[in-house]
């Protein structure tokens, strides 16, 4: 499978897999944002998951795939730091504010820097129409996160502290995707890089966050929490693969814009499981971003 998949790269069948990844990688976030939204505590969810995906990836990595070159593990130890703090970033952000306004301008802020950091570091070039496709895209996630905030009724003296937090996750979120990027370039098998990365980055929120997860076991939460864990960690396994193969297949910077379509999968996952209400102006809007990612990819 790693030889079929490498002999794609930088073909026209690749660039088409790499589409199909990074939706799929789009689907799949909003999925795991969504698992990370309900009765349990973020931090909670967040061990849970980590704790289950670094499991599963631990016989994967020691038996399956090939084991990394010397040179791959300062690359680990940088990639690990840098999940960590996003991770923290993250936490923050969704316990000081409303998921509906934090989450759009954390993937706001993330593909535009991104990009950015695409052509420093890989060369990468957007056209002018694929950068009128980025801002197409920003404003109707930002915009998203503006309506949301005009109709939140709670937790506005924090909302604040909340966007400040959402920001700089964000940025984390630019950081891991172009440095997993590097990564993933650097190791002969992709899949290895894949295996180890959720082997090492799976074990440091379980320690950290082990009294909040002793306490869900006492309050009687435990089963309920693992379970969501457990779907969290193979939604993890799917959806950070399939950005990271994508960017592994083409550009680095095209990917990140088109997973930012996760804040449509978002609201139609609100919309059609959580039952939230879906407005005229919330479609509009997110009729904005698919459409900014549809000038991205046909401007390329």
């Amino acid at each position: 499978m790693s030889e079929a998949l490498i002999a794609l790269e930088g073909t026209e069948a690749g660039h088409r897999v790499a589409l199909m990844l990074a939706l799929l990688a789009a689907f799949l976030h909003a999925a795991f944002g969504a698992l990370q939204k309900g009765r349990h505590d973020p931090w909670q969810s967040r061990a849970a998951i980590d704790l289950s995906y670094g499991l599963m990836a631990a016989p994967i990595a020691l038996f399956l795939v090939p084991w990394p070159e010397p040179h791959m593990w300062p690359i680990f130890a940088v990639a690990w730091l840098i999940h960590t703090v996003y991770k923290l970033l993250q936490g923050y952000a969704y316990t000081q504010g409303a998921y509906t306004v934090v989450y759009p301008v954390v993937r706001g802020t993330g593909p535009l820097f991104t990009v950015i950091g695409a052509g420093f570091l890989f060369g990468e070039r957007f056209t002018g129409v694929q950068w009128l496709g980025v801002g197409v895209l920003l404003a109707g996630i930002y915009g998203l996160a503006l309506y949301n905030l005009r109709n939140l009724t709670d937790g506005r003296d924090r909302l604040p502290r909340a966007l400040v937090f959402a920001v700089a996750t964000g940025l984390f979120v630019a950081l891991y995707t172009t440095y997993d990027a590097y990564g993933i370039r650097a190791t002969a098998d992709p899949f290895t890089f894949l295996a180890w990365f959720f082997l090492i980055d799976g074990w440091v929120m379980p320690l950290l966050m082990a009294g909040k997860l002793r306490r869900a076991v006492v309050e009687g939460e435990g089963a309920a929490l693992f379970l969501r864990g457990m779907v969290g960690g193979v939604v993890a396994f799917f959806s950070f693969g399939s950005v990271m193969l994508a960017t592994r297949l083409d550009k680095v910077g095209e990917a990140a814009v088109l997973r930012e379509t996760s804040t449509v999968f978002a609201a139609l996952i609100g919309w059609l499981v959580l039952r939230e209400t879906v407005g005229p102006r919330r479609i509009a809007l997110m009729a904005l971003i698919a459409a900014g990612a549809v000038i991205v990819e046909l401007g390329g």
